[in-house]
């Protein structure tokens, strides 16, 4: 399954996961697959996020708000990280354009 994010994609962390706070990184176990995902300070403000179903310009907008980085490089760096997410199924798509 293909899916291309984008801007205006909403994502959301899925019920399948725990995950835990650790010094300020986060590491999250996917429960169907056992496999664990770490991240560091940044993907864990991201992390924090996706709790609630966010569109990826929300995402970018909280981290240009929190972090000094270049507008570009931030939606850049968020949607790279978005999408391994989403392959490691542990945020999904929300299909709000689907109503």
């Amino acid at each position: 399954m293909a899916t291309t994010l984008s801007i205006d994609t909403t994502v959301v962390a899925t019920p399948e996961q725990v995950s835990s706070d650790l010094a300020g990184e986060s590491v999250i176990l996917n429960l169907k697959t056992g496999m664990y995902f770490g991240l560091n300070e940044v993907g864990a403000s991201i992390w924090n996020l996706l709790q609630q179903p966010r569109s990826v310009q929300e995402i970018c907008n909280q981290i240009l708000d929190q972090y000094d980085v270049e507008s570009d490089q931030c939606e850049q760096d968020v949607l790279r990280l978005l999408n391994e997410l989403v392959e490691s199924e542990l945020i999904e798509i929300k299909d709000v354009a689907s109503a």
